[in-house]
């Protein structure tokens, strides 16, 4: 008859190695307490065992940065075709300054030999140079907006950033234009070579500077109805079909 067991004896299935029980095969013997009794070495910051590159996070975050900030092929195509739409406008403004020229009222003066004077004091000439000068710019804002629209029917911002550039670059190269090829600004030298009593054109001027904006102004709202009216549409999402009564 054998004696029962005391509780010394007895042995918990949930005991470690190093609390008094031998250690399984394979394991190796010493502190028990360490972690990873696996036996897998412990890499401090990975648990997974699987080294990280430090350089690899610094790497992928140039390259997205990069992706971010190089411009795409086709903002670049917009961005080529709005520098050449500036360039065109501008360049017709050449056009613009000789149509002011032939079409602007002249202002006519006249020297007593001491002094210039209007001719026709309640005139309204001068004036009327600057209303020309706004109505051409409107006609050619419009025009240009339509040839714009025609050949780049997608349209997009940078082209309509191109027309307001270009306008305003055309409407001061036909001011110059003008006042260089029209009368003299010099009205006494003018006078003198006249003579006392003989009627001459005076200088041809701009007073209303804001009529260097008119082309600008009618290119980009012309612009802006063509394309609303016009222009191409997104395609409308296509809805699910009916469910059928066989289906319910």
């Amino acid at each position: 008859m054998t004696a029962p067991l005391t509780p010394h004896d007895q042995h918990s299935p949930h005991d470690e190695p190093g609390e008094g029980r031998p250690p399984s095969h394979g394991q190796p013997s010493g502190d028990s307490g360490a972690p990873y009794p696996s036996g897998y070495p412990e890499h401090p910051g990975h648990a997974s065992g699987h080294p990280e590159h430090p350089g690899h996070s610094g790497h992928a975050e140039l390259s997205e940065h990069s992706e971010h900030s190089e411009p795409g092929p086709e903002l670049r195509a917009e961005l080529v075709r709005a520098s050449l739409v500036a360039i065109a406008v501008a360049v017709s403004g050449v056009l613009l300054g000789l149509l002011w020229l032939w079409l602007a009222p002249k202002v006519p003066l006249v020297s007593d030999g001491s002094a210039v004077y209007l001719k026709n004091s309640e005139g309204e000439d001068a004036v009327g140079a600057d209303g020309v000068f706004t109505l051409l710019g409107l006609a050619f804002g419009a025009v240009s907006a339509i040839v714009v629209f025609l050949l780049f029917r997608h349209g997009g911002i940078a082209l309509v950033v191109g027309l307001a550039i270009g306008g305003v670059l055309a409407s001061v190269i036909a001011w110059r234009l003008g006042v260089w090829l029209g009368p003299t600004s010099d009205v006494v030298a003018h006078a003198k070579a006249a003579g006392k009593g003989v009627t001459f054109d005076g200088p041809l001027k701009l007073g209303a500077k804001g009529a260097l904006l008119a082309w600008s102004v009618a290119a980009m709202v012309i612009h802006l109805v063509l394309t609303g009216l016009f222009g191409p549409r997104d395609p409308e999402p296509s809805l699910p079909p009916a469910p059928t009564p066989e289906a319910r």
